[in-house]
């Protein structure tokens, strides 16, 4: 066998094709569960050790970091120590080292730093105020999110300014020329920035651009249908010379408009570059027949896709069960009571089960019942470890180290412990600063220089908080001086210390053990970083955890359930899954009701989570759900009727209900082997709204819930009396009669 060759070993016919296929675009359309991790990292061995390309000429992004972690571990194994020579990292990741390498030909400084979403909401808020925006009448969070879709198309406050669609856009523009110019006064860059001012970079230096399309010969982008218009420009502009650019993803999986991603990138791949070669993955490894079909039929019903036919050699495995509970708190007892009942007797681990829904608010019920029966589990997106105060607090005076002039984290930390140094005083600080056009450090350190000299404090201040001032920024100069001799452990060591930080922490009535613990776990990560020279490990560290999402946190436990949104999901995988919540108005969104595009995403979003299972997969809705203190009737996902009803069958709950939340589909229970009774013509069947009561032959007496198209009939939800419990029914078939009253 010639060498190297044992790469191909085991790959089907399509990844194989898709792995010795090295040459010009090349699009890869991989379904769920097909392997694209393994034919990803499998063609780039191919070109190192069969091909003999160079580790140092190959370049592969993808979107989490916990993806590029597995994707290094795997070419590790397939290339030793030459994987160490190959770029693999998240698109943020890859612009934020481009930029502190090249960026000051765009006017980025290399100790920039990277601000997350509270500290962009800071910076909003004080481009508000310059802006005389009322916070009440424009919620920052919502100008925050028209500034952020401007930059995924690479648009600045000028052009966002030109192509207005609205007032509230036009005041947006205005507030996001401020937040440009607060951003450059803080030396900061926030997520958005990251793509976008590396875009500009590539553009507008042609030396800039030649040496980054001279190195990478190829360019590989996983899940490419979560690319935005700032990451699709980007790739462009890597590839832009030999155009050996391979994608990797799948529109049917292309869940995350609501961050810019566009799915028109990879349905219009093919026509940006015409050469384009086409390989579809369509073997399923990951899932039993029955859940692939589910997928498969209910996936079909969206126009936005890319050809494929899924099938698997896995067994057809057991039916997707659907259980309808009453209210939420219902359905979260199911659920646990279902997951007990796996571990004892099928001898399932909690860690094979997942629990998924479309809102973080959902989480609570099923918390409680978990804490309830004594199951563990693992909020995935809860309170993160790096947005824990003091974790914040202690982030805040290592990114002022690296970037002195960043005035977010300072007036974080001004008063962190206390020091004398109140709200009024920094404000007046900040003010002074400003008309003198002085970053607030060298305000800080002029006031030093005064109180030293015996000279007038130059900021109407109290003398107490002068001389605190003064301190502090004493305090600072010697800790910033450190930061560039010290390793970054040595440097923590010395922040917690030097600033009285340890003991405020220590002291601190508010669960102080574990909020040292925390630090202390902090410390310990940052040890990675320790053998590199300072002030590098500091930056190293700041740069990490500045791009740390939920999902890169995430481990598998054996001894734990996991609790997570569908967003959070993609990409993982569980023996056992649960989805709850499948309702209009919650899976598919309310907000997605009248828009077809954004419908077919929250089809592709519970397809998705239903991609997940390995083996067993429920679908869980209940009648009555609410948030914020009500609750009222709901109707049943659309999706749910997407799937045909042969591959389902009805849950039953590991112990008596009461009779309300005796919940049945009748359209879900029909035998396959019985012949229906000939359905009622359109004629005889009664108009049914909401609140009509109605009588049926086997149930008695009860009042109509819901009734909604489906398919040519109606769809009727059945709250009966005497017993029967809630019920649901096809119009056809059922004998219902309408009553007067």
């Amino acid at each position: 066998m010639t060498p190297g060759l044992e790469v191909l070993q085991g790959l089907n016919p399509a990844q194989r094709q898709a792995v010795e296929t090295i040459e010009g675009p090349l699009l890869i359309v991989a379904g769920p569960g097909s392997g694209k991790t393994r034919v990803i990292t499998h063609r780039i061995a191919y070109l190192v050790r069969v091909c003999g390309v160079s580790p140092h000429r190959i370049l592969a992004v993808t979107f989490t970091n916990k993806a590029a972690r597995e994707m290094r571990d795997r070419l590790s194994r397939l290339v030793g120590p030459r994987a160490d020579s190959l770029t693999v990292g998240t698109f943020h990741a890859f612009c934020a080292q481009l930029l502190r390498r090249d960026g000051g030909t765009v006017g980025v400084q290399p100790n920039y730093t990277i601000y997350d979403t509270e500290d962009q909401l800071a910076l909003i808020k004080q481009g508000m105020e310059l802006a005389e925006l009322d916070a009440k009448r424009f919620p920052p969070q919502a100008v925050q999110g028209v500034i952020s879709r401007a930059k995924s198309v690479l648009w600045d406050s000028q052009t966002l300014g030109r192509q207005r669609q609205s007032f509230f856009e036009e005041r947006c523009a205005q507030v996001y020329h401020h937040y440009e110019e607060l951003l450059a006064r803080n030396n900061a860059l926030d997520f958005d920035d990251l793509l976008m001012r590396s875009v500009q970079l590539l553009q507008s230096s042609a030396e800039v651009r030649h040496k980054y399309q001279q190195r990478y010969q190829y360019v590989m982008v996983d899940e490419f249908q979560d690319t935005n218009v700032a990451q699709y420009q980007l790739a462009r502009l890597l590839a832009e010379g030999r155009r050996n650019i391979c994608v990797v993803g799948d529109p049917d999986q292309s869940i995350y408009s609501w961050r810019s991603a566009d799915i028109r990138n990879i349905l219009s791949f093919q026509k940006d570059y015409p050469e384009a070669q086409t390989i579809a993955l369509e073997q399923n490894y990951r899932s039993t027949g029955t859940i692939l079909e589910a997928s498969k039929k209910l996936i079909s019903i969206n126009g936005m896709r890319l050809p494929k036919d899924l099938f698997t050699d896995n067994a057809k495995g057991a039916p997707v069960m659907v259980h309808e509970a009453y209210n939420p708190e219902e359905e979260a007892e199911f659920v646990a009571s279902e997951i007990s009942r796996l571990v004892r007797q099928e001898k399932r681990r909690p860690g094979d089960c997942a629990v998924m829904y479309r809102i973080n608010a959902q989480s609570r019920a099923l918390e409680e019942a978990c804490l309830r029966m004594g199951i563990k589990y693992r909020l995935v997106g809860g309170v993160r470890f790096y947005q824990r105060r003091e974790i914040k607090d202690l982030m805040a005076y290592l990114r002022l180290l690296h970037n002195p002039l960043d005035e977010v984290n300072l007036t974080r930390v001004m008063n962190v412990p206390p020091r004398g140094i109140g709200a009024k005083s920094v404000q007046d600080l900040v003010a002074w600063s400003q008309r003198e056009r002085l970053p607030l450090f060298a305000a800080m350190q002029r006031i030093a220089a005064a109180l030293a000299a015996r000279e007038p404090c130059p900021v109407p201040l109290t003398v107490r908080a002068a001389n605190s001032i003064a301190k502090f920024a004493q305090c600072l100069d010697t800790l910033v001086k450190q930061s560039t001799e010290l390793s970054i452990v040595e440097l923590i060591d010395r922040v917690v210390e030097d600033t009285g930080f340890r003991r405020h922490i220590q002291d601190s009535p508010d669960n102080a053990e574990e909020r040292w613990e925390n630090i202390l776990e902090l410390r310990e990560t940052a040890r990675e970083f320790n053998a590199e020279e300072p002030p590098n490990g500091l930056s190293s560290l700041l740069e990490r955890l500045s791009l740390v999402a939920d999902v890169d946190t995430y481990e598998e436990a054996e001894d734990s359930a996991t609790l997570i949104t569908l967003h959070q999901a993609k990409g993982l995988e569980f023996p056992v899954v649960f989805i709850v919540g499948l309702e209009e108005g919650l899976l598919p969104h309310s907000r997605s009701l009248d828009e077809p595009h954004q419908l077919e995403e929250e089809r592709r979003l519970c397809y998705v989570g239903i991609t997940r299972a390995k083996e067993k997969l429920y679908l869980l809705r209940a009648f009555r759900r609410g948030f914020g203190g009500s609750s009222g009737p709901a109707i049943a996902s659309r999706f749910l009727q997407e799937i045909p009803p042969h591959l389902l069958a009805s849950a039953q709950p590991a112990r008596a209900a009461s009779p309300i939340a005796e919940v049945q589909t009748v359209r879900y229970n029909r035998r396959p082997d019985v012949a229906a009774a000939p359905p009622a013509p359109i004629s005889a069947r009664p108009s049914l709204q909401p609140g009509n009561l109605v009588r049926h032959a086997a149930f008695g007496e009860g009042v109509v819930l819901s009734c909604i198209p489906s398919g040519g009939d109606h769809e009727v939800t059945v709250q009966f009396r005497e017993g029967a419990g809630i019920k649901r029914l096809l119009l056809s078939y059922a004998p219902l009669e309408k009553l007067e009253g």
